[in-house]
């Protein structure tokens, strides 16, 4: 779409692009998700840069970054934190993990157990954590970025579909190309881009806007037209779990964000076609049919979404 981006939202995806080269669609797409406040799982091998993605975002929005490592040992106190004994007061005290900040990288999440993965779980439905009995705020925004192998990579575990439903956004960042890779190259032998990189937006301003966001229009023709293709997606010969109606809220609030990014107070048709493969692939569940015959869900996405009439709509307020 040739629309103009909201002046502050384009200093942002600017700034990315300082750090990030070729990548403004993943830049645009990570932010439309911290904007509708869910969250992004990258699939893609190792040395591509998602890791450098979510620093230059957090720096770009001056939000507190912190980054989790995951691994096969890693427990979930490892990841909310834990409750010490403290001899003066005579009291346990709350030592908070990795997991309170603002922009959170869950690196290589898949490589560690289905049960410290789950102890992302109440963060990002909840925007809380529960540590013996208290629950604990989190600050907002609050946002995780997760990253993961693809599975048949060895020594990683398939993320139940309970914490795949907790992603707004599925996306990959794939290779660069042969000129972007040499300017990366270019840009190796200085000081990193990052480094230098400066804040253009602040929490309050970001915060603001996610509450702007929410007054974005969704005409009923919209509505409809996004509870058809998750219904389509139920019924489809090659599916044997479509997507949920959690998943119809999500392409919702994400085609929101991304008309305001777009700088528009209403949703289009587009919008709800760009997106429906990045919110609904990873909550589609193949038969086993369809897998061994190398059928992917963002295949079935795109063929419910040709099928179904473009909807007209009347007005746009």
């Amino acid at each position: 779409m040739n629309e103009s981006y909201h002046p502050k939202l384009k200093q942002v995806i600017d700034n990315i692009d300082k750090v990030m080269i070729g990548k403004t669609k993943i830049a645009e797409l990570s932010l439309v998700a911290i904007l509708a406040e869910g969250h992004v799982l990258l699939e893609d091998v190792p040395g591509v840069g998602k890791t450098m993605m979510v620093r230059a975002l957090a720096k770009s929005i001056s939000a507190a970054f912190k980054r989790i490592q995951f691994t096969p040992d890693l427990l979930p106190s490892d990841v909310i934190g834990v409750s010490i004994y403290n001899p003066k007061l005579m009291e346990f005290q709350f030592r908070p993990g990795p997991i309170m900040g603002n922009i959170i990288l869950a690196d290589e999440i898949n490589r560690t157990s289905p049960k410290t993965q789950s102890a992302l779980l109440e963060g990002m439905e909840e925007s809380s954590i529960t540590m013996d009995g208290v629950t604990h705020k989190l600050d907002k925004p609050f946002f995780v970025m997760a990253t993961q192998n693809p599975i048949e990579y060895e020594g990683t575990y398939p993320l139940p579909e309970a914490q795949l439903d907790r992603f707004l956004l599925k996306m990959k960042m794939g290779y660069p190309e042969m000129e972007e890779e040499m300017e990366v190259l270019t840009r190796a032998q200085k000081v990193p881009p990052i480094e230098d990189l400066q804040a253009v937006m602040t929490i309050d301003e970001l915060r603001a806007i996610q509450k702007e966001i929410k007054e974005v229009f969704v005409d009923d023709t919209i509505k409809r037209y996004i509870v058809e293709i998750a219904r389509r997606t139920r019924t489809h010969a090659n599916v044997y779990l479509g997507a949920s109606p959690r998943g119809s809220i999500a392409l919702m609030k994400a085609a929101q964000a991304y008309a305001f990014l777009h700088n528009r107070d209403y949703l289009i048709p587009d919008d709800i076609q760009y997106l429906a493969p990045y919110v609904f692939s990873h909550r589609i569940i193949l038969k086993s049919e369809a897998k061994y015959e190398g059928i992917t869900t963002e295949e079935i996405v795109n063929t419910v979404i040709s099928r179904i009439p473009i909807p007209v709509q009347k007005a746009v307020r």
